[in-house]
């Protein structure tokens, strides 16, 4: 759960304003707001067509979890990192 959290701190990750697309800053606010996050691989897929290649991120997204709000990679895309 830590890691869910955290990330890895070693690797950070930051995100491109281009991925921000309106497709992908609703499911992330829907998913946070929901606490929806079995539709995080869902996401992923977003970010990936916005242009989005960072591995760290895709994967942790992608991931069983658990997922907990806080979730780095999705408050990293909500921008409250």
């Amino acid at each position: 759960m830590l890691r869910d959290i955290f990330g890895n701190p070693i690797r950070p990750v930051t995100v491109e304003p281009s991925w921000l697309t309106s497709t992908v800053t609703a499911l992330a606010n829907g998913i946070y707001t929901e606490k929806a996050f079995d539709r995080l691989p869902i996401l992923a897929d977003a970010l990936m067509d916005a242009g989005c290649s960072h591995d760290d991120l895709l994967n942790h997204l992608r991931s069983d979890g658990p997922h907990v709000r806080g979730c780095w990679a999705l408050d990293l895309v909500l921008g409250k990192t």
